[in-house]
């Protein structure tokens, strides 16, 4: 049992898939990162504002004859305090340990100083976290040293961490959907080339197999285009080594037929015994058959000769005129079918080659006369409709099932109730050269459903200025 192939995976998706979840899993570090970066400094901050209380009660405290005093006013104790959002303590005490002035229970948070020297540390005082600076400040002789122990609640330490949490967090999330979105049409545009190269290869078809300009795809693809132009090239070279196959061997046997077909018909019109009619009969259907399928090959080979053949001059074609122009070689054999056919034209205009349009033309028409059935009415029709020409054949006759109106382009399918001499390839060479010309053919059910509308849709072509003056 073989197993089922993995479904390919979308150069984007991986490309974004790589760029993008990186970003997601960078955004907690980055935040993370930013955060660290921008905290510090704001919780720096909030720390000299502690040395600069310090500093000011060194300002005030006094010696005298080797004691230390602090003389604090009641105002300047208020000034010390006042805060609007956390609570503020200090203490200062001499060398002895001995508080000067302040709140005492401090001196017991306080680490050892030297002269001159800075302490921050985190403390707990009656049950509450604060944060506090302590300086070593001369007050006397060398070594004596007092303390000096500013302290704060942590109210405006929290409202900073918070607020820095909050922007790293924004800027990382602002900065991993900038990249992310960047990434998006930074793929997008670098796959452009991709997706107008596989345009490009999308386009080509057995009826145009011309290289791709290496120069339109980025250096990473074109040794994958080389070899697509090599492979086209191959096929060239097989499709017009068929092509020439088939229009040799319709051209050999061109000659035969022909004399096939005038020698069973002189035979037909010669007295001959009875029992050899139907035999005749039967020969003279064959070279018929034989003939039409000649010639259908012929046109095959031509329109694929077309397509294979590059800058093939196209000329400006009215189809109303081209069908006018049609009009004597299908009345009388649509007459002998007991058919009317009759034609309701408006010009059309289009670029192509007038002989295989005819020819597209002659396969429709002969299409409907072959399958409509007596005492059907065929209406051809042509006109221009927004940026299109359209050319119908729609018949009244006996009309296809829905479920083989999908089946009959193929070359050599005929429908199962088909009669007469066709050979399965007339609807196919119409479609091919309505795609060699850059449009196609559609059947439908015809009028209220009976018959079979036949519509051939081309890129319409302005009026020459020759016909409009």
């Amino acid at each position: 049992m073989t197993e089922a192939p993995l479904p390919a995976s979308s150069l984007r998706r991986t490309l974004l898939r790589w760029l993008i979840l990186p970003l997601v899993a960078l955004v907690p570090l980055s935040a993370a990162v930013v955060y660290a970066l921008a905290v510090r400094p704001a919780l720096d901050g909030l720390d000299r504002a502690l040395t600069d209380t310090a500093v000011a009660l060194n300002g005030i405290l006094e010696v005298h004859d080797g004691q230390a005093t602090l003389p604090l006013s009641a105002q300047t104790l208020r000034a010390l305090r006042a805060d609007l959002i956390d609570e503020v303590a200090f203490v200062v005490g001499d060398a002895q340990g001995r508080p000067l002035g302040g709140d005492g229970a401090l001196l017991a948070l306080a680490p050892p100083l030297a002269a001159e020297q800075w302490r921050f540390f985190n403390a707990t005082l009656r049950g509450r976290h604060m944060r506090a600076a302590a300086f070593g400040a001369r007050c006397g002789g060398p070594a004596q040293v007092c303390t000096i122990l500013v302290a704060e609640s942590l109210g405006k330490r929290e409202d900073a961490e918070r607020a820095v949490a909050w922007a790293a967090l924004a800027a990382a999330v602002l900065l991993a959907l900038s990249l992310g979105l960047l990434s998006v049409v930074a793929v997008r545009r670098g796959l452009r080339p991709l997706q107008r190269a596989s345009v490009e290869i999308g386009s080509r078809s057995l009826q145009r197999l011309d290289p791709i300009e290496p120069g339109s795809v980025p250096r990473e693809v074109a040794p994958f285009v080389a070899a697509l132009n090599d492979l086209f090239a191959r096929l060239r070279l097989a499709a017009s080594a068929q092509r020439a196959f088939v229009e040799d061997a319709a051209h050999q046997l061109r000659t035969p037929l022909s004399t096939l077909r005038v020698e069973s018909a002189q035979a037909l019109a010669q007295p001959c015994p009875p029992e050899l009619q139907p035999t005749l009969l039967r020969l003279h259907a064959a070279a018929e058959r034989g003939a039409h399928l000649v010639q259908q090959l012929l046109t095959l080979a031509r329109a694929d000769g077309a397509a294979l053949g590059a800058g093939t001059p196209l000329a400006r074609v009215d189809l109303a005129a081209l069908a006018a122009a049609s009009a004597d070689d299908w009345l009388r054999p649509a007459l002998a079918a007991g058919q009317d056919l009759g034609f309701d034209l408006e010009p059309a205009w289009v670029d192509g080659d007038a002989l295989l349009l005819r020819e597209l033309l002659g396969n429709l028409i002969h299409n409907a006369v072959e399958h409509a059935g007596a005492g059907s009415r065929i209406t051809v029709r042509t006109r221009a409709e927004a940026a299109q020409s359209l050319l119908q054949v729609i018949d009244d006759g006996r009309g296809l099932p829905a479920d083989e109106l999908p089946q009959v382009w193929d070359r050599f399918r005929r429908g199962a109730a088909a009669g007469g001499l066709g050979t399965g390839l007339g609807l196919a060479i119409v479609r091919d050269i309505a795609r060699l010309h850059g449009g196609d053919a559609v059947l439908q059910p015809g009028i209220d459903g009976r018959g079979v509308a036949a519509t051939v849709t081309l890129p319409c072509s302005p009026e020459p200025v020759a016909n409009l003056s």
